[in-house]
């Protein structure tokens, strides 16, 4: 069996659905772009490495694994292929796991976000997640600013996006960054801040 024939069949025995999946929410953040599940849907998956798997049969992209003595790797996503100080990583429940997509069991629930890095002396992006603030505060959101450990911070400076607006939030006295948009019926709202991974999308 030659290198190339045998790197398909080990990338394909990581990829077959296991009869213990989970139902995991998936989403695959590019480049300049959301590439899958703005608003993570749920799909089946094993492991970190299926859910990539799961989203792009759902979202038909195009994804490349390179086989190598460390195990499969994720060089390319979408158009942007790995180069430098660039490329793929993946978070699992906001936390980058110090293993490899394929060594990840998920569990029902758990959420996996992949998304294309630039790295830099102080290593890869912050991501950015966005949750509905309390009660009491319709049209609200809270932005978080998670490092690799998934440790949570304020996104000072995020700026939420509902269509073609932009609202600036205020700093709130959590570990969190809160803004109110006003009324947006059909419309995501999602948060940005540069240099960090855009959040998911929100109703």
């Amino acid at each position: 069996m030659n290198r190339r024939l045998l790197a398909v069949v080990l990338a394909a025995l990581v990829l077959v659905p296991a009869a213990d999946a989970a139902r995991v929410h998936v989403r695959i953040e590019g480049k300049t772009r959301t590439i899958f599940g703005a608003t993570a849907p749920t799909l089946d998956a094993g492991n970190a490495l299926g859910a990539l798997d799961s989203a792009s049969l759902a979202g038909e992209f195009y994804y490349h694994v390179q086989t190598t003595a460390f195990g499969p790797y994720i060089d390319q996503v979408g158009r942007y292929a790995a180069a430098g100080e660039t490329g793929w990583v993946f978070k699992v429940n906001g936390k980058s796991p110090p293993v490899g997509a394929d060594q990840v069991r998920l569990q029902d629930g758990d959420e996996v976000l992949w998304y294309w890095a630039q790295f830099g002396v102080a290593g890869g992006p912050r991501t950015l997640m966005l949750e509905r603030a309390g009660a009491g505060q319709t049209n609200c959101y809270r932005v978080y600013s998670l490092d690799d450990n998934g440790v949570r911070a304020a996104a000072t400076g995020a700026v939420l996006h509902v269509g073609s607006r932009r609202t600036v939030p205020t700093q709130g006295a959590t570990q969190a960054t809160v803004g109110c948009v006003g009324k947006h019926q059909g419309l995501l709202v999602r948060a940005t801040l540069g240099g960090a991974v855009r959040s998911n999308a929100l109703p």
